[in-house]
């Protein structure tokens, strides 16, 4: 399910629209102004972002500014929220490359009608040929894997590996099946292959290479 962060010094608010997304089957984080949110973008970039104006210390018109001038960040969905209802900030906003603007105090009901909204948008938009999940993007066209932006060197076995389990989401693969996917139904190799293999790319996928679990006695998952 969609990642979303959620900026918003207000608690009342951000109690709200956590418990309503989260209740929707949406990984939710917030924070209460933009330091900490600049913290965690370092990390993993959301699928899309609650982010309010008024906040303490850097604004939200001044973040979303500097999101859309970095070419990492510039697509990410933003939806501003905010209690000032004037046509002026509406116009900023979107000006300076909201995908949308909801205006305090909102009902729950239009809240997820335009968070999900723009994530079908997003969804319909992004091209078949990458895989993204979390921090980890796969692109098939040019047969490329990144972390965070950055470049992942992996084998061609690794590399199927990933997109195996990228386009299996939280759902456990067996042992064979794997095997039967990336190698082929006629090979005759011990099921250690498997397992090296999953090392390897753990390895080199870094601390996201934790999302690969082991069901004992069956095989793995991405979580």
């Amino acid at each position: 399910m969609a990642l979303i962060y959620i900026v918003e010094d207000d608690k009342n608010i951000q109690e709200i629209e956590s418990y309503a997304l989260g209740s929707a089957g949406y990984d939710v984080r917030c924070f209460d102004d933009g330091a900490a949110f600049s913290e965690a973008m370092k990390a993993v970039l959301p699928d899309l972002i609650l982010l309010d104006i008024m906040l303490p210390g850097e604004d939200g018109l001044s973040i979303l500014k500097r999101l859309r001038s970095d070419n990492e960040t510039r697509n990410l969905p933003i939806i501003m929220v905010t209690a000032k209802s004037t046509e002026i900030d509406t116009v900023k906003g979107l000006d300076q490359g909201a995908d949308d603007y909801i205006t305090k105090p909102f009902g729950i009901m239009e809240l997820m009608s335009r968070v999900k909204a723009i994530l079908r948008r997003v969804k319909k938009d992004e091209s078949e040929d990458v895989l993204r999940y979390k921090n980890i993007v796969l692109d098939q066209d040019r047969r490329l894997c990144t972390l965070d932006g950055e470049k992942v060197e992996l084998t061609f076995k690794e590399y199927e590996l990933l997109k195996l389990f990228l386009n299996n989401t939280g759902i456990v693969l067996t042992r064979d099946s794997i095997m039967a996917s990336v190698w082929g139904y006629d090979f005759t190799g011990e099921s250690r292959t498997v397992d090296m293999h999953i090392k390897t790319l753990r390895k080199k996928l870094g601390a996201a290479g934790g999302m690969i679990v082991t069901v004992r006695n069956v095989g793995y998952k991405l979580e």
